[in-house]
């Protein structure tokens, strides 16, 4: 007797590369595109999410054809293209019912539509509906792997230009001009992690505005080296390492310079790098500075979620001073929703935890958090949820507890102090604070530092009769513009 069965439908083809959108790319990382296609967007008036994993999702053929948003945004950046010429599918060919093959939509896209990017509907936003901060096993499936893997390991030939780990002082390590001499190996994986450490450094003195646009070489040449092939497994954890963190570094100076979309975008550029290779600690950090744009961008609550995302993949490390940061982490997302209990609770976790010590196992990028850090992150706390006398208290002990070498920071907790001190009423003081940072401003270029002062400047408006707080008011105004 024949099967009452329904034989299963035939498994999808595997999507095609997009080998000509990804010649269209050059020598860009996957990040620095995205953020050119939300400039260009911007340009014509349209909003685009675009980040570095829709990027790899286009260049992996998973996308088939752009919305009609995308598409207007892609002509503009290269007119005379058709979509065709983009090396996407004529939109006719993957619209409607009709027109789509019975093998072209897996059976799980049917019956589980929350999930499916629905090409046919021409959905391109650059994530799906999973929660990225839930680190989850079910959540680690194979489509995932692979869609990242494609993204950055097998992205295509990228040119190496000689010399580009050394703008400023970045190391060049063994590389040559045109593609690298042989396969990268530890004096290339050493110029990665020292490009690393340099940036970190000069950003501790002088903040970021000087530095964004300069540490993007070093970064695409990490994911070039990537790109060139590692025969050693020892080496290519290094580079991957090396180049997640990189990419960490790169996106704080967007950060700290105010260009946010570009941050999330490097910071979810390193976050893809920790989960192909499953690198616990890189996953933490990337969460870490996640949690802290999403505070400053005004999305408390995925602050939270990021921390948490944190602290679940730094728990196997062994770090308490990490695990500290991370609670303080979110802390500032409970203050963000001015849910004062949960922000207390994660303030005394993170004492405890920074109390029990320094250790073996705290990560190298962690030398900037001590006392001082702790002490600033908590005025933070306190400031969102109003509570300005105790802010203050905590912004001054922070400012006075930083080590001379951390410029930047000396001047972030005073702009802190100085705001907290002209939201509680005490004008003079505030402006007094508020030339400290002024007289810092020399040395240090942040836009975090300077939008936190203008706030202090309009806060004093109404106490611009009085001396001290006139001359601060002069001096503010007479600040030079700095280029976005």
């Amino acid at each position: 007797m024949a099967s009452s069965r329904v034989p299963p439908p035939p498994s999808p083809l595997p999507p095609r590369p997009n080998l000509a959108f990804r010649r269209l790319r050059g020598p860009r990382s996957p990040a620095e595109f995205a953020a050119a296609v939300r400039r260009s967007a911007r340009e014509i008036g349209e909003r685009v999410s675009c980040d570095a994993r829709y990027v790899g999702r286009v260049e992996a053929g998973e996308i088939r054809c752009p919305n009609y948003a995308y598409e207007r945004v892609f002509l503009h950046m290269f007119p005379g293209r058709t979509l065709t010429d983009l090396g996407f599918a004529p939109r006719s060919s993957v619209r409607g019912r009709g027109a789509r093959a019975a093998g072209d939509t897996p059976l799980a896209h049917l019956t589980s539509p929350a999930r499916n990017p629905i090409e046919t509907q021409e959905a391109c936003e650059p994530y799906d509906t999973q929660d990225p901060y839930d680190t989850h096993e079910h959540h680690e499936n194979r489509e995932e792997s692979d869609v990242l893997r494609r993204v950055f390991m097998r992205s295509g030939t990228v040119t190496v230009a000689a010399g580009s780990l050394a703008p400023q002082g970045f190391p060049i390590g063994a590389m040559t001009a045109g593609r690298p001499a042989r396969r990268p190996g530890a004096s290339e994986a050493g110029a990665v992690e020292e490009a690393v450490r340099r940036i970190r450094l000069l950003d501790d003195r002088h903040g970021a505005d000087g530095l964004y646009r300069r540490a993007a070489a070093p970064l695409r040449t990490a994911y070039a080296l990537l790109d060139a092939g590692v025969t050693r497994q020892s080496i290519a954890d290094r580079l991957h390492s090396g180049a997640g963190e990189l990419a960490i570094s790169v996106g704080w100076l967007a950060h700290d310079s105010g260009r946010f979309d570009d941050a999330r975008s490097h910071y979810a550029e390193a976050l893809a790098t920790a989960r192909t290779t499953g690198d616990d600690a890189l996953e933490a950090h990337a969460f870490c500075n996640a949690a802290f744009l999403a505070r400053d961008a005004g999305r408390p609550r995925e602050a939270v979620r990021a921390a948490q995302a944190a602290q679940r993949a730094a728990r196997p490390l062994g770090s308490a001073r990490l695990m500290s940061l991370l609670a303080l982490r979110e802390a500032g997302g409970w203050a963000g929703l001015a849910d004062r209990a949960g922000c207390e609770q994660a303030l005394v976790r993170a004492q405890v935890l920074y109390e029990r010590g320094p250790s073996d196992a705290d990560p190298e990028w962690m030398s900037f958090y001590g006392e001082a850090e702790l002490e600033g992150l908590e005025a933070q706390c306190w400031s969102a949820l109003g509570d300005w006398p105790r802010a203050a208290r905590h912004a001054r002990r922070a400012a006075r507890l930083q080590d001379p070498h951390f410029t930047r920071n000396i001047a972030l907790y005073t702009a802190e102090l100085a705001d907290d001190l002209a939201r509680g009423g005490h004008p003079d003081e505030a402006a007094a604070a508020g030339v400290r940072v002024l007289e810092l401003l020399d040395q240090v270029q942040s836009s975090r530092i300077r939008t936190m002062l203008a706030g202090t400047a309009r806060v004093l408006l109404p106490h611009r009769r009085a001396a001290e707080v006139s001359a601060f008011l002069e001096r503010h105004a007479s600040l030079p513009r700095t280029a976005a």
